[in-house]
């Protein structure tokens, strides 16, 4: 029985790597997550050497999905996000839009339709959760004003991308290319799609309910009772069956996805006595599968794009870094906040990962997407990322300069 199975090798192998890349990273002042996406590549099919399991990395990676969205809902603060809902919700939707629209133009230039450029450009208006809260933490911005107007903004694109990951299975039909998913939207009549559509928030919303009503309720006290056994152990186990029953549960009996599920799972489970500790619990395993998740994402990226195709890596990096970050200055500026406000916005969101990643993955799966889309998605994500800890060095010079001379930071009524 001494032997290196697949699952074994693929685990090891991804983890090994990634905790040396990552650490060269951080030695280096980048994000660990380029290294763990670049240990993705070098044990990825299109490198040489060893390959991990291709069958099997995309079924860890689901895990690192259930355990991050779990993240996510149990960090979501409805308080943060109503204390600062009046830049927030609109500055995010506008943004996500002139995002999105930026990355159609840049896909009907690719010779895409309109569906697979609807998808290309939503990818590359979400930024990730982990390299802005990282670059805000380093810098003690969290709880400063233009830190909770970052924080309430990403809530926001997380919300809108959970949303997208619900509905676009079911307007797959819609949106996919003619000669793919069947007949692609030509295919499917709009009363066909409706039809879909309503099933889906139909279902999504019988979920809902049964978790505001019941888990909301069943989920604290059973967390109670294990508290009350003083096991750290059965705490902490409970704490991961949450995440991954309700997930399943969610997937199994109402038709909505892992991430959603999770999600929720998180988002209530923050509303009890327990968060803090639940959190601080299951960080470990979290942050395990994870990484596990951005090797997955990194095998599936291919370094030769960025030869093959330097125009749309450009292109696709034009809109992450500029296009999206000017259109979040102006938005801040218009709502009567200073430039200097305005300009860490507009820099914590000039990145994209996580939520990219998997609705690409998504796109793909569903034939939305081409995998070129996935490939520039991809590229944009890594070099976005790698590009954000110099445009925080340009802010934090730029923040220096401007309070030598003495700037406020006018609020809003």
């Amino acid at each position: 029985m001494h032997h290196a199975t697949p699952l074994i090798s693929t685990i090891v192998g991804g983890l090994v790597l990634a905790f040396i890349l990552g650490a060269l990273a951080n030695r280096l002042k980048l994000p660990p997550l380029i290294g763990y996406l670049c240990a993705g590549i070098v044990v990825g099919p299109h490198t040489p050497g060893y390959t991990a399991d291709q069958a099997l990395a995309p079924e860890l990676a689901e895990l690192g999905v259930i355990l991050l969205m779990f993240g996510v809902g149990l960090h979501f603060s409805l308080k943060d996000l109503m204390a600062v809902k009046k830049i927030a919700i609109p500055g995010a939707v506008v943004q996500i839009a002139i995002a999105t629209v930026l990355g159609m133009g840049v896909a009907w230039g690719f010779g895409w339709e309109w569906g697979p450029g609807l998808v290309y450009g939503l990818a590359l208006s979400v930024a990730s959760t982990v390299v802005l809260l990282k670059a805000l933490q380093e810098r003690n911005l969290v709880e400063s004003p233009q830190g909770r107007i970052a924080v309430g903004w990403l809530i926001v694109e997380d919300l809108a991308m959970v949303l997208t990951l619900v509905l676009l299975p079911a307007l797959a039909g819609l949106l996919a290319p003619a000669g793919e998913a069947g007949s692609g939207g030509a295919a499917a009549s709009s009363g066909d799609i409706l039809l879909t559509v309503l099933s889906t928030l139909g279902k999504v919303a019988a979920f809902v309910a049964v978790m505001l009503v019941i888990g909301r309720r069943f989920i604290p006290w059973m967390l109670e009772r294990i508290v009350w056994t003083g096991s750290r152990e059965l705490f902490r186990l409970a704490v991961l069956a949450t995440a991954l029953g309700v997930a399943f549960g969610a997937y199994s009996l109402f038709g909505v996805s892992f991430a959603l599920g999770a999600f929720f799972a998180g988002m209530v489970l923050a509303e009890s006595e327990f968060s803090h500790r639940a959190a601080e619990e299951s960080l470990p395993l979290r942050d395990a599968f994870a990484v596990l998740f951005f090797v997955s994402v990194g095998m599936l990226f291919n370094p030769m794009v960025l030869i093959t195709d330097p125009w749309g890596v450009l292109a696709t990096l034009f809109i992450i870094v500029v296009g999206k970050s000017v259109a979040a200055l102006c938005i801040v500026r218009a709502f009567g906040h200073s430039t200097r406000t305005g300009m860490t916005i507009a820099v914590s969101l000039a990145q994209i990962g996580e939520f990219s990643f998997i609705l690409a993955g998504l796109g793909v799966y569903l034939k939305i997407l081409p995998e070129r889309g996935q490939a520039l998605i991809l590229a944009g994500a890594l070099l976005s990322i790698v590009l954000n800890p110099l445009l925080f060095y340009m802010l934090d010079r730029y923040t220096a300069k401007q309070e030598g001379e003495g700037e406020g930071d006018p609020q809003p009524a």
